[in-house]
């Protein structure tokens, strides 16, 4: 019994099962980056179909009154700020590709700043906007727009975040020029981390086109 323990401790230990779990690692994380957009799609879909239903019903003409809306200023600001951190994260990401690493440690740490501007005007936007948030259809979806928003950007701008410490604790962990662009299993695993939040981003970028636009422009 104790042979057979020892000799399927030495399998698993053999370069070609060390390789297969690399694989599966990387590939949980783009399935997991792909499944957490797939989550979110969900989240503003339920959001858009509150929209779109309280406004075609417009049940005692209480969806909009006096057309009241969010102050513009804020919602351009923080639009062009999340444009600009998902610009940054996908930029970044391009860059490392082809070895420029400074480059995307810089472009990571001003997406970092821009969202957590975004943030805060998010946050902020709620000692200016003119109504309660019962006060309205239009007012329920808005604040319930807002809630989702502060957590979406909280939650990008922190995996963003950890991907440049994670940067940082590689080169102390392996040292050497440029250790994110090796073929160690960590570095391989920080690319493929990097990847599936600059996709995220572009997601986000994407879908706050089309919140921007039903909250502040139609």
């Amino acid at each position: 019994m104790s042979d057979t323990i020892k000799n399927s401790k030495g399998m698993s230990d053999t370069p070609e099962e060390r390789e297969f779990e690399l694989r599966a690692h990387i590939g949980s994380i783009w399935s997991g980056g792909r499944l957490f957009i797939g989550m979110y799609t969900f989240l503003f879909a339920a959001l858009a179909f509150s929209y779109f239903y309280l406004r075609s019903s417009n049940n005692g003409f209480l969806w909009r009154p006096n057309h009241v809306t969010a102050p513009t200023s804020f919602g351009w600001s923080i639009y062009s700020l999340m444009l600009l951190t998902a610009l940054m994260a996908i930029s970044g990401q391009r860059r490392l590709r082809r070895g420029a690493v400074a480059d995307f440690q810089l472009a990571g740490w001003i997406g970092v700043f821009t969202g957590l501007a975004a943030l805060f005007l998010q946050i902020w936007e709620y000692t200016a906007v003119p109504f309660y948030p019962g006060s309205s259809g239009y007012a329920s979806t808005f604040i319930g727009f807002s809630i989702i928003n502060i957590a979406t950007i909280i939650a990008g701008t922190y995996w963003l975040e950890t991907t440049l410490a994670r940067s940082i604790r590689l080169r102390k962990e392996l040292g050497g020029v440029k250790p994110e662009l090796s073929m160690h299993p960590s570095a391989q695993s920080f690319r493929a981390n990097v990847a599936s939040m600059a996709y995220f981003w572009g997601f986000l970028a994407l879908a706050s086109t089309l919140l921007f636009a039903m909250f502040y422009l139609l």
